[in-house]
């Protein structure tokens, strides 16, 4: 739950645009917050929206985004050796 402080002005105008929309002042606030929420969601970057999903695979080799076209070749010869 949330409970925020309005001065007068602010309280006036939420007042107008509810009574013009016919809705609730809670509903009014909510979708503001909402719309404000996903334009911070957009300008955050691909690394920010997805960095808790990184990482390498249990069992993995923890270098291997660094290491792994020495990786690569040494499976391909150990499978094809010339």
């Amino acid at each position: 739950m949330l409970n925020i402080r309005l001065d007068e002005e602010m309280e006036r105008k939420l007042d107008l645009i509810r009574l013009k929309k016919g809705v609730s002042k809670t509903t009014l606030v909510k979708e503001a917050l909402d719309q404000y929420i996903q334009g911070e969601i957009q300008l955050l970057s691909a690394y920010e929206l997805g960095k808790d999903l990184f990482g390498t695979e249990e069992g993995g080799s923890p270098d291997g985004s660094v290491n792994y076209k020495t990786e690569i070749k040494s499976r391909l010869h150990g499978k094809f050796p010339h």
